[in-house]
């Protein structure tokens, strides 16, 4: 949920080296070619390497699996003949693309506002802190907390992050739901920050809107002393920042506040992974149905989606389309 993607965890990763390729690939091409294309197609190979159960021997290897081309497997063979990639090697010796891909770790700062940065001489981080006035709020939290930013969360501080989050919240309303998604959710050890889905019974797509809630949560997040920053608070969404004890890190906190009816969907989606995520869409369309983060709709004969289908829980979802269930931890696909 957060703005900036975190590359795959190489904890038990046999094909380590060759997602920290790619994912560096896809920072250049998102940050300074501005190839989106380019960039899924790295990021998604990257994820399918990391959860292959076997070190890849080759770029016909890799090629076997489903998402990979001719391209990436070329890549991979030149890796392993030569310990290195000549694309690479290009873009670590152009100060431009080094100095924007460094901006872009600073949260709030996208690849645009990087550029003009770098084309105003301001190309390291101690450059930014000396010209704060060319930030906006968000970005100067983000730069703020680079150093913590930049450092994984390990799983047993978010179930710390998780128990106070469900303790202050509760104080505000005690029916409120709350699901920690994300990697956290799929049980790995540690996480790029922590992404908190929100919900209340009473609350739902139909019911009146009261634009006040999550800023209410919010506060009482803010009085308890977990939440130190906000970054942007609407009616749905709160962006910021957080800190369970002085000694310990800033971490980066989302909060969706989703209606009731839209929750399960909501969990099920932002849980991930993306690839699965995008596999479970796929097949649900093969039934006859549309899928997405609020709802799942029959698509009737014409083409055309239906009422969105009631979902208790993310079972319902499974069921509906005819897919086995898998557990969270059976999502790192």
């Amino acid at each position: 949920m957060s703005g900036k993607r975190k590359a795959p965890s190489n904890e038990g990763n046999l094909n380590a080296e060759f997602c920290d390729f790619l994912t560096e690939l896809a920072d250049y091409e998102r940050n300074v070619s501005r190839n989106i294309y380019k960039y899924n197609a790295y990021r998604n190979a990257a994820a399918i390497l990391a959860q292959h159960p076997t070190r890849i021997k080759n770029g016909d290897d890799a090629k076997k699996l489903k998402g990979i081309g001719a391209k990436i497997g070329d890549k991979i063979d030149e890796f392993i003949k030569t310990g290195k990639l000549q694309k690479l090697e290009k873009i670590r010796a152009d100060d431009t693309s080094v100095a924007i891909n460094l901006l872009t770790r600073v949260t709030g700062i996208g690849p645009a506002k990087a550029r003009d940065l770098v084309n105003e001489g301001i190309t390291t981080i101690e450059d930014l802190h000396k010209n704060k006035d060319k930030l906006n709020h968000h970005q100067i939290i983000g730069l703020n907390h680079f150093e913590d930013f930049e450092k994984r969360i390990p799983r047993e501080e978010i179930q710390k992050i998780e128990e106070r989050l469900k303790r202050d919240i509760s104080r505000v309303d005690s029916e409120y739901i709350i699901t920690i998604c994300g990697s956290y959710r799929r049980d790995a050890s540690s996480s790029g920050d922590v992404d908190a889905l929100l919900t209340l019974p009473s609350y739902t797509s139909e019911s009146s809107k009261d634009s006040k809630m999550l800023a209410r949560v919010v506060n009482r997040l803010k009085d308890s002393g977990l939440v130190t920053d906000t970054l942007s608070l609407g009616d749905t969404k709160f962006m910021g920042v957080c800190r369970l004890e002085k000694d310990l890190p800033y971490r980066r906190l989302d909060i969706r506040f989703l209606p009731h009816d839209q929750y399960f969907c909501g969990v099920l989606y932002f849980t991930g992974s993306d690839i699965f995520n995008k596999t479970m869409r796929a097949h649900a369309l093969e039934e006859g149905f549309t899928l997405n983060e609020y709802c799942i709709r029959p698509v009737g004969s014409t083409g055309v989606a239906g009422e969105s289908l009631p979902v208790t829980c993310e079972r319902d979802v499974f069921d509906y389309i005819s897919y086995k269930y898998r557990e969270p931890c059976e999502r790192n696909m």
